[in-house]
């Protein structure tokens, strides 16, 4: 049987291979020779047992991410003109549910928070109107991210703008100069990730999708958008609505834009050239697990146990956990702490030859290297 997988739906409909039953297998665990390959397959093997929906657990997610949503921007609304600082505090927790909000949109996106693909489609577009991310172009995108995630000749696809040594040397000084903005922690936080989900994604153009691809999903998130904002305006006025919903959207916005980093700008990340890429070596050694507070996890839908989702994308984020619980080899695989995830903002290209992201300021070195071995 051949394992070079290099498509996640084929990857995910032959996860339930188990690399242990195999005799030759078998023979290389025991003699502690299992490959790379061979482990991957094994752990994909243990995460296929988790895939499936759980309609309690699905629902109850629902409900406690939308009723105390819904109560805190009432607050909100009832502090606005009188104590707005009030009003800024409550946007904290409230974009921590958004967050999630947005999480269980990415799982129905993925056809596993439901069992059942119009409810997950009709949930995911109901979500898409407090995330203002179009469902079906932000779906389609995001599969092209699975796709090819860790694949050095198919970035761009729902991914963090990474360059390697040899590219971003070759690039004129502007553009160097462009990387270097885009890639500071302050602009990509604070103004670019929130700019794109704010503006970028009510457009149709600047997507990985034919804007005429685009048009339906982006259109119809805007009339959602509208028919779910115009009762607000009239009830409480423009004023109002702005200063309550800007700083849930955008806190929710750079909040997640960190987290898609964290996932996969790590220093032991792994990268690949397409003759070489596996899709589940690529899925489990290229995604972290941010093994964060508790409380913090419950906001982002378990998210942080990235390593897991890519390698089986069928599992839904209320099962991450259990699966994970379940294996002591996954808690020990690409783990970054809140502390340690700090460190990695500083990360800004892949060194091909050391086959990690280094820094700026580490650039030279790098180069000494490469000099020094040719």
């Amino acid at each position: 049987m051949n394992l070079s997988l290099t498509q996640p739906l084929i990857a995910e409909a032959r996860s339930g291979f188990d690399i242990a039953t195999a005799p030759a297998a078998r023979t290389a665990i025991a003699s502690g020779e299992e490959t790379q390959k061979q482990r991957v397959r094994r752990l994909a093997a243990h995460c296929n047992a988790y895939r499936g929906a759980v309609p309690k657990l699905a629902v109850g997610q629902l409900l406690s991410t939308l009723v105390p949503l819904a109560l805190i921007v009432a607050a909100m609304f009832a502090t606005v003109q009188t104590a707005y600082w009030a009003t800024l505090l409550l946007a904290f927790p409230a974009a921590g549910l958004l967050v999630r909000a947005f999480i269980i949109q990415h799982d129905c996106g993925h056809g596993s928070f439901f069992a059942s693909r119009p409810l997950n489609d009709f949930v995911g577009r109901c979500m898409s109107v407090l995330t203002m991310a179009p469902y079906g172009l932000w779906r389609r995108e995001h599969a092209q991210h699975h796709a090819s995630s860790g694949n050095l000749d198919r970035r761009g696809a729902g991914d963090i703008d990474t360059f390697t040594i040899a590219e971003y040397q070759a690039l004129p000084r502007l553009e160097k100069m462009r990387y270097r903005l885009y890639r500071n922690p302050i602009f990509l936080f604070g103004f670019g990730v929130p700019f794109y989900f704010m503006v970028l994604q009510r457009l149709p153009w600047f997507h990985a999708v034919k804007p005429s691809e685009a048009w339906k999903s982006v259109m119809g998130l805007n009339l959602g958008i509208v028919a779910f904002y115009g009762p607000l305006v009239y009830a409480f006025g423009w004023s109002d609505v702005l200063w309550v919903t800007l700083p849930i959207v955008h806190i929710a916005s750079a909040v997640g834009g960190w987290l898609f980093f964290i996932q996969h700008q790590f220093e032991e990340a792994h990268w690949d050239q397409a003759e070489s890429w596996d899709f589940q070596v690529a899925a489990l050694l290229g995604s972290s697990f941010y093994d964060l507070p508790k409380v913090l996890n419950w906001f982002t839908g378990n998210i942080g146990l990235h390593h897991i989702h890519h390698l089986n994308s069928m599992i839904p984020n209320y099962r991450l956990q259990s699966c994970l619980e379940a294996s002591p080899e996954l808690k020990a695989i690409n783990r970054l702490t809140l502390a340690d995830s700090l460190k990695c903002a500083s990360l800004k290209l892949w060194d091909e030859q050391a086959r990690r992201m280094i820094r700026f300021d580490e650039l030279p070195a790098a180069l000494a290297a490469r000099t020094a071995a040719n």
